[in-house]
């Protein structure tokens, strides 16, 4: 099929986001429920010939499964540099979705248009990324800043010592940022800020528009992930992660119970099963 075609089919569009949603670091693995039996693993990212990150092996079945049932669409925030060094199982997805939406990838290529139409959006609705990352380097102490990063040229990171980080330190950022068209978001050592602009929805829209889907179902668990959960049909997050702290949620929203590497069979599973729904 071309890229940019519409096919005259409908199917179902599986957007998912992967870091400590569907994969999960070993720091991310402690998540588990307490009571919770050790599963089995899967490692799908090396890094620097180190095991990284994880999935249960029974996931990985459930992931094969999906993706040759529906359109299968990664969407992370990862840099497109950071998601190659995944391998998920199960055929290679068509469409991957990077940066947070400033790259929508086609068969691994980023889709030059659609990056070309992100990068004027922002610039039309948002303050330079300099601003914001000077204002980062500023304002963050050294003492709990482990790195910081620019990501593709969209938006800006720092990695940090998490029991040194003052919680009122990510409001005032928070509150900074927002009125600049910007918006802040915590997930485990790592605070991002990211254009508002910048967003999975979109992207995964255009992807729908192009599968010809007329059905999407979304899974995330921080709050960059809440438009894609709002944009969906039917919706998962964990019981981890910004979204599960703050009680967000929204009608066509399922909240899970299950935290860490759990939560990310059960939501594959809860994907499988809407599809067997819908073809029954």
């Amino acid at each position: 099929m071309n890229a940019t075609a519409t096919p005259t089919g409908s199917t179902v569009l599986v957007a998912s986001d992967l870091d400590r949603t569907l994969i999960y670091s070993a720091p991310a693995l402690a998540l588990r429920m307490p009571d919770a039996e050790a599963p089995r693993l899967l490692c799908v990212e090396v890094y620097e010939g180190k095991p990284l990150s994880y999935m249960t092996q029974a996931a990985a079945v459930l992931l094969e499964e999906l993706t040759r049932a529906s359109v299968f669409v990664p969407t992370t925030t990862r840099s497109r540099e950071q998601y190659a060094r995944i391998h998920l199982p199960g055929p290679a997805p068509r469409f991957a979705i990077c940066a947070n939406g400033g790259h929508l990838l086609v068969d691994g290529v980023s889709d030059s248009g659609w990056h070309r139409q992100v990068t004027a959006r922002l610039a039309m609705h948002s303050a330079p990324l300099e601003e914001i990352r000077s204002h980062l380097v500023r304002t963050a102490d050294p003492a709990w800043v482990l790195k910081e990063r620019v990501a593709e040229d969209l938006f800006a990171y720092l990695v940090v010592e998490r029991s040194l980080l003052p919680d009122e330190w990510v409001k005032e950022l928070s509150d900074w940022a927002e009125p600049r068209g910007w918006q802040v978001s915590l997930q485990g050592r790592k605070i991002y800020a990211v254009p508002s602009p910048l967003t999975k929805s979109a992207a995964v829209r255009e992807v729908a528009r192009r599968a010809g889907a007329d059905l999407v179902l979304a899974a995330g668990d921080s709050l960059l992930d809440a438009d894609l959960l709002l944009a969906a049909d039917l919706a998962w997050r964990p019981g981890h992660g910004e979204l599960a702290e703050t009680g967000w949620s929204v009608p066509q929203l399922t909240a899970l119970p299950e935290r860490g590497v759990e939560a990310g069979e059960r939501i594959l599973r809860s994907f499988v099963h809407a599809l067997v729904r819908r073809t029954a």
